[in-house]
């Protein structure tokens, strides 16, 4: 009997750590549709489950970091939502491809027209960001959710040093090394193939040439040859003739 209530007790701990661990790992994120490479253009998701059973996420913003503005921002459509766009001046200008930049984007919200996102259900919100910083490895956007049943949710906690994910935690784009480095590898490779291709050229031109000198070599001693023989054979007429 006190076996069966151990297991029993076992089991539903169990089943509440799952539980628990399954509420803490559906949160607001984003991730990049491929890289997003440091001082490039990237393409990002904010996906956004329902956490409820009751109700319907019908809102999300996403404020973008201040630290480092984004000075192109450019949502795609998505079917069901409006999107607006909020823009605040800078405190120093952006030199963005030799044009100052005053501005930047500092939040995007989308409101559900519809339905929203249901019970069981999540939704991705597709961005297009730039120029993205050289100096940071991250960026760190915080977003509120709020549902139909008028409960807002704030993801806005930063990541702690310890690497422990927070109890609200803020959607997180990580940065990769900058795309440059991989033209740079790619130029020098062909860099390196075209010096392969004039030594090959060059080695080519010498054989072309070597090939042309002995021939022109053994044309001459031809030459020669026939010339000797020529002379001798005016010698021998000559001597007929006289006979």
């Amino acid at each position: 009997m006190n076996v069966s209530r151990i297991a029993l007790v076992g089991g539903v701990a169990a089943s509440t750590v799952l539980l628990l661990a399954g509420t803490a790992s559906a949160h607001v994120s984003v991730q990049p549709q491929g890289e997003a490479a440091k001082g490039g253009y990237a393409t990002v998701n904010f996906k956004v489950p329902n956490e409820r059973d009751d109700a319907s996420t019908v809102k999300l913003e996403v404020n973008f970091p201040t630290d480092h503005p984004l000075a192109s921002v450019s949502p795609q459509p998505v079917a069901g939502w409006k999107i607006e766009v909020t823009k605040s001046k800078l405190a120093e200008p952006l030199d963005v491809h030799g044009k100052k930049i005053n501005e930047a984007v500092s939040k995007v919200t989308w409101t559900a027209d519809g339905k929203g996102i249901e019970p069981g259900f999540f939704q991705q919100f597709p961005l297009s960001v730039g120029q993205l910083p050289e100096d940071a490895d991250q960026l760190v956007f915080k977003a509120l959710q709020t549902y139909s049943n008028k409960e807002v949710v704030r993801w806005i906690e930063e990541p702690t040093e310890g690497g422990e994910e927070p109890e609200s935690p803020a959607p997180v784009l990580a940065l990769t090394a900058p795309a440059a480095d991989a033209h740079g590898s790619a130029a020098d490779d062909k860099s390196g193939d075209t010096e392969k291709a004039k030594e090959t050229t060059a080695s080519s031109d010498d054989a072309s040439s070597s090939n042309s000198d002995g021939t022109a070599r053994v044309l001459g001693i031809v030459g020669i040859v026939v010339g000797i023989a020529g002379v001798g054979f005016g010698v021998l007429a000559g001597r007929r003739r006289s006979a």
